[in-house]
């Protein structure tokens, strides 16, 4: 099924702009996100076919089917709830019924962990990328010959310069381990290639050294150390930040380079939208989602602040959420059974009289 599957079959009963549009934290650049509830035909209701969500490719455009739509509310998921207090300008499809989804329902102290949790690690987010920013990763890609060390007089050098001090190869090279020493290797050499060493690496690509079979009596011209944890930790963080440059929304990171302070600053706003959010609920029970703090949120969106500043602002501010949440009247959790008797009656609502 298909988005336009659910406009031909008449089954969208809410559709709204949701995003930085319905916060009022739009640019002119900025794309229209929508988010909508659907019904399904009842008899694929019923059936093996149950479908929960359908978006298009980008995830711009959003829609639950009411079972799930109502499932992520009670675990009050703040794109969901939020969907209910979309401003009605910013509405463009909505069954009677809708009316009869009461926000009071569904409320409670789990926002602290749903806005306040999701912000904490959009922190936790901006401060991986404020070090993908600050120390890129140069795209050749280190070898474990970079990660190995030869022992020398009291202290140690790199392999790659013992090799060149020696006029070695490491192809002429062979290692066996040491017993009970981790990652320590006896390191021989074959200047003149005669037993056929099998070398330190033979692919670019190894990600351990190789052992050889090294002739009685041969004496070990020094003592290697590879590094493997640290081979290990890099090939991660390689990885890591080259799959980030290859998602990264290039003019988002422009952005973020201009202004100069090295964060995501879109994320960084939408950090603070929802631990605003996550205080107002707390104390009075009800979402706002168009933000009366539109300058200062869009101030930390221009690149404003600087980062450690907005560590700082977002630690107070987690502070105010704890605050809040001890003193809060909302109820704990959402009551489970009233939400299923809602979600039945509505379900009958709609599907009466309607065909199969």
């Amino acid at each position: 099924m298909t988005i336009q599957d659910l406009k031909d079959q008449n089954l969208i009963i809410y559709e709204c702009i949701s995003g930085s549009k319905a916060y009022g934290l739009d640019l002119p650049e900025s794309d229209t996100d929508i988010r909508g509830v659907f019904i399904l035909p009842q008899d694929q209701l019923y059936g093996l076919h149950y479908i929960a969500q359908i978006a298009n490719e980008t995830n711009d455009i959003v829609y639950y089917e009411l079972g799930r739509f109502i499932e992520l509310m009670k675990k009050n998921n703040p794109n969901l709830l939020e969907l209910l207090a979309t401003p009605t300008d910013k509405v463009l499809i909505k069954h009677p019924l809708i009316d009869s989804i009461s926000p009071d329902l569904f409320i409670s102290k789990r926002c602290k962990d749903t806005f306040g949790g999701y912000a904490f690690t959009q922190v936790k987010k901006a401060r991986g990328l404020n070090k993908k920013i600050v120390n890129p990763t140069d795209e050749r890609k280190k070898t474990i010959l970079e990660f190995c060390y030869v022992l020398h007089n009291q202290g140690s050098i790199p392999l790659n310069k013992w090799l060149i001090l020696n006029s070695y190869s490491q192809i002429q090279c062979g290692l066996v381990n040491i017993p009970h020493v981790k990652d320590v290797f006896g390191l021989f050499v074959d200047a003149e290639n005669k037993f056929e060493y099998r070398g330190i690496m033979k692919k670019e690509n190894a990600t351990s050294v190789l052992l050889s079979s090294i002739p009685k009596g041969e004496k070990p011209a020094a003592y290697l150390y590879f590094n493997q944890d640290g081979y290990i930790k890099y090939c991660k963080d390689y990885r890591e930040y080259w799959d980030w440059v290859a998602k990264r929304n290039e003019a988002r990171y422009q952005t973020n380079i201009e202004h100069g302070k090295n964060y995501d600053s879109k994320n960084m706003m939408h950090t603070f939208r929802l631990l605003d959010m996550a205080v107002e609920i707390l104390i009075s029970g009800k979402i706002q989602v168009k933000r009366p703090n539109r300058e200062e949120l869009l101030s930390i969106r221009r690149g404003e602040w600087h980062y450690d500043d907005l560590i700082e602002k977002a630690n107070q501010k987690m502070k105010e959420v704890e605050k809040a949440y001890k003193t809060s009247n909302l109820q704990e959790v959402p009551d489970e059974k009233k939400i299923e008797d809602l979600l039945i009656s509505l379900r009958r609502e709609l599907y009466n009289g309607k065909e199969k």
